[in-house]
């Protein structure tokens, strides 16, 4: 049983993570194994992002903290809440672990101090990462120049395959 200075502890430090944070994913992990769960900290650590387990006493309190209008008991099972440096970095990676492991799901979210419904927490985890959409950018800022490229080249190869063509009826 944690003491009240614990929870004040506990309930600050989340406050402030979830003020700093761009977005945080709410899961229901109830029936995932020790194992599994340990294995599900690691991946998002790595990544980057947290994941902790919290009351939903102590989790109402933190949201409330931050004006988020949210009521952690209308959410279906145990809750722990993953918190990500960036907008999609926990919810991509919750998902991604979820396809394989049935005791973990996205209950919702919040994104930038907007309360995600399940389906808007669900099309987060949908969408491309900042890096995947830098990659994307260059690819298209690129295109329209290999392809003037591959214009201007292709009259000199066309030449110089009629004069091969030419050449080689002698």
């Amino acid at each position: 049983m944690l003491t009240r200075d614990q929870k004040e502890t506990i309930v600050k430090e989340l406050s402030e993570k979830i003020g700093d944070s761009s977005a945080t994913v709410f899961t229901d992990f109830k029936g995932l194994g020790a194992n599994d769960m340990v294995a599900v900290k690691k991946e998002l650590r790595e990544a980057g992002s947290s994941f902790q387990i919290i009351k939903k006493k102590l989790l109402a309190i933190a949201l409330k903290n931050n004006n988020i209008d949210l009521d952690p008991k209308s959410l279906d099972g145990q809750i722990a809440v993953s918190i990500s440096p960036d907008e999609v970095t926990s919810a991509k990676l919750i998902a991604k672990i979820a396809k394989s492991n049935d005791n973990l799901k996205i209950v919702g979210g919040v994104l930038d101090g907007q309360l995600l419904s399940l389906d808007e927490a669900i099309a987060l985890s949908k969408m491309p990462s900042l890096d995947e959409l830098r990659g994307q950018l260059v690819g298209l800022l690129q295109s329209p120049a290999t392809g003037f490229v591959s214009a201007l080249q292709s009259p000199q190869q066309s030449f110089v395959g009629a004069m091969e063509a030419f050449g080689g009826k002698e």
